[in-house]
């Protein structure tokens, strides 16, 4: 085994500093995409998740090389991961900070338009998400709300389910 695979090109240190920060700036920056991004994967999305791994290959290694570098940076970036998460299930604060919170989309049969157009929620990505909630017409809503995942749920009224 060749001594370059493990032999690290800056301090270990800096690994983990480089991954901090790609990945602080990277959850800001999804973030700031909005709900819609994440929940609604598309093959462009699939493409920029590519570019964006690629883009951030520099940033994390430098002019690293080694296996030894890949797996610590690895190992870091999923800590980081798991550390958000656990801090995000013991803090509302902090859940809220990272996911967002839900947005009310319509209520009762009246769609909010320009709360669509800010969330970047076509109306036939909204229509979809009828036809897949088993909901034939707007009037029947009774709430409409786009989750924190990025998934459009709906409500149904009472008296528009019980007339079927």
């Amino acid at each position: 085994m060749p001594a370059d695979l493990l032999k690290l090109s800056m301090p270990w240190w800096e690994f983990i500093l480089r991954a901090c920060v790609v990945y602080f700036m990277l959850l800001t920056l999804m973030r700031m995409a909005g709900k819609r991004a994440m929940g609604q994967f598309t093959s462009f999305d699939m493409l920029l998740l590519v570019l964006l791994g690629n883009a951030v290959q520099n940033a994390l290694l430098g002019t690293d090389s080694s296996v030894a570098g890949g797996l610590l940076l690895a190992a870091t970036l999923i800590s980081l991961n798991w550390l958000v998460g656990l801090v995000s299930a013991r803090s509302a604060k902090v859940d809220r900070l990272v996911e967002g919170a839900p947005v009310l989309l319509g209520r009762d049969g009246q769609i909010y338009r320009e709360v669509l157009r800010r969330e970047l929620i076509s109306r036939a990505d909204f229509d979809r998400a009828m036809r897949e909630q088993g909901i034939e017409d707007v009037g029947d809503i009774a709430l409409a709300v786009l989750e924190t995942n990025g998934h459009i749920a709906l409500l149904q009224r009472h008296d528009a389910a019980g007339a079927r």
